[in-house]
């Protein structure tokens, strides 16, 4: 979506917490909240009805729940991106999230900056999961020989993967860019969400756990 503005339906049933959402995200030159819905039954009626780049989805909603509104858009719009912001991290939540497709989370509690940063980060076709979300799936990850497993409802993207594997290759941000074809922007977008899901400090600490989980070719 180089050169166009975010095109964003807003959901949240607290109308003080909408209004704040709103007025800080179209500060952003690059979104726009084109609808907005206060129960989930609304808010399928709107994402059918708007083109959307990403639906910012509350869980907790009158009328019909955030994962059933979830589902419900995803059924018609499989494609349109969707990021959950809930109060609560419990790892049953965050299972049924994952069921019901979205493609990101964000406690409610997230740092205005970081929040947008999800917001492009998923609307860029990368995924976004709190990083308390993160380590509890993360820390599930351990079969009963003490070897970490391979995450079974969180993984990276194919993209995130490509990237990641020219991260490993010793490859800049500038020489990603020029390999796949897209902006250096876009690539510094992935790596930060790819990072946030493997829950690495840095590239160095990413590149470790690519070895350690063979998330990349061995070879590399």
């Amino acid at each position: 979506m180089p050169n166009s503005r975010l095109r964003i339906l807003l959901v949240e049933d607290d109308e003080l917490f909408r209004l704040g959402l709103q007025f800080r995200l179209q500060q952003e030159s690059d979104i726009e909240i084109v609808a907005e819905a206060a129960d989930g039954e609304t808010a399928v009626e709107l994402a059918n009805r708007h083109p959307l780049d990403l639906v910012l989805l509350d869980v907790g909603l009158p009328r019909m729940s955030g994962l059933e509104a979830c589902r419900q858009i995803k059924v018609s719009q499989p494609q349109l991106a969707i990021l959950a912001l809930t109060s609560h991290s419990e790892q049953s939540l965050i299972t049924r999230l994952i069921e019901a497709g979205v493609n990101g989370y964000c406690l409610k509690g997230i740092a205005a900056e970081m929040l947008i940063l999800a917001v492009r980060s998923v609307a860029a076709g990368a995924s976004w999961w709190d990083r308390t979300a993160t380590e509890e799936i993360r820390s599930t990850m351990i079969n009963p020989g003490g070897e970490r497993l391979q995450p079974q409802g969180i993984s990276l993207t194919n993209r995130e993967r490509e990237i990641l594997a020219l991260i490993v290759a010793g490859k800049i941000d500038r020489d990603i860019a020029e390999t796949l074809y897209i902006a250096p922007a876009t690539v510094r977008v992935h790596v930060h969400a790819m990072l946030h899901k493997l829950g690495a400090r840095d590239r160095s600490h990413a590149i470790l756990i690519a070895r350690q989980q063979q998330l990349c070719d061995p070879s590399i």
